[in-house]
């Protein structure tokens, strides 16, 4: 039975650090034994699909794994399957259909996060920005962007998603990656 998933590299092709052209990560998935192989933008997104019967967490390691192996250093990913990401768009609490992409963004946690730590957050300091935790995800609503957002660097503290890996993606990227697992 073949599963449809979205491999989401953390802090690949940012600022000429750590590159990871998107043609070698295709040809890197594909020597894996996954087909199908497709990229989204420069910043490390991928759908594949495969017959593999691996859990998400070792489809995971065996990315990073190759990438160490292929380029010289580690870079975190999570691997979701296409029903989870269909699953976190349909969840939005958020208006999602009535905003920017630049104005609602996905945190994507390795694990479930720590709810009490999330809960310190006093949210009335931040608004109109705002945020709700989801299965292994975080909405971050942005009105005026993440790059201005104080809430976003709020929410993005390490001892709030201590000893998980989290990787963001705007909401046009959130939809995009949905729409390429829907196609198998």
């Amino acid at each position: 039975m073949t599963q449809t998933y979205a491999a989401l590299l953390r802090g690949i092709n940012v600022s000429g650090h750590r590159k990871v052209p998107m043609a070698e990560l295709r040809s890197l998935l594909e020597g894996l034994g996954h087909r199908n192989v497709r990229t989204h933008l420069q910043s490390g997104n991928a759908v594949f699909t495969t017959g593999a019967d691996a859990s998400e967490g070792e489809l995971t390691t065996a990315l990073e794994d190759a990438i160490e192996d292929r380029f010289g250093f580690r870079v975190d990913c999570l691997v979701r399957g296409g029903a989870y990401l269909a699953a976190v768009a349909d969840a939005c609490p958020f208006p999602a259909a009535e905003l920017e992409g630049r104005q609602l963004h996905a945190l994507y946690f390795s694990g479930p996060p720590d709810v009490e730590r999330f809960a310190a957050i006093d949210r009335e300091a931040y608004r109109p920005e705002a945020f709700a935790l989801g299965d292994r995800v975080l909405y971050l609503y942005v009105p005026e962007g993440l790059g201005r957002s104080r809430l976003g660097e709020a929410v993005s503290r390490p001892s709030l998603s201590k000893g998980l890996v989290v990787t963001a993606r705007n909401w046009n990227t959130v939809l995009k990656l949905v729409e390429m697992t829907r196609e198998g």
